[in-house]
């Protein structure tokens, strides 16, 4: 084959290789177990949603059988837990600390933001707190993973 048939092939293939379709990211997606009488697990959800997450919402009347489940302490409970990726997200976890969680995939059971801190994903109209999210290790003990709002 001579030089410039084998450019043009070259340049055919390198062209061919920037016209393909990039390979599609990953979808997001979770499962959002929830109390039915719950109001700011909705605005979680929006939040994680506008964040670019397909979420599956579970309703339950008693959500303490799927944190045990998924390892979450009870001293680290909020109202909703959701479930992705192996991990457990408790509460109001804002969804940059659910990204983080997965790009770095430490060995842990679960992300929480305990109770329902104002100013969190879906607690917005509570006003506005310092809070902080943490890891629950495989051990069951916890470490800080995030501080919000100046926490």
């Amino acid at each position: 084959m001579n030089a410039p048939a084998s450019r043009r092939i070259v340049l055919a293939g390198a062209l061919a290789a920037l016209a393909a379709p990039a390979p599609a990211a990953p979808e997001k997606r979770m499962i959002a177990y929830k109390t039915p009488w719950c109001g700011c697990c909705g605005g979680w959800i929006a939040h994680m949603r506008q964040a670019g997450w397909t979420v599956e919402e579970v309703v339950r009347d008693d959500l303490a059988p799927i944190r045990a489940r998924h390892g979450v302490p009870d001293r680290l409970a909020s109202c909703h837990t959701a479930v992705v990726e192996g991990y457990a997200i408790e509460g109001h976890v804002p969804a940059s600390d659910v990204e983080r969680l997965l790009r770095e995939r430490p060995a842990a059971r679960a992300l929480a933001a305990p109770g329902m801190p104002a100013g969190s994903p879906g607690m917005e109209a509570a006003g506005r707190e310092p809070y902080r999210t943490f890891l629950v290790l495989n051990d069951g003990s916890a470490r800080v993973f995030g501080r919000h709002n100046g926490a």
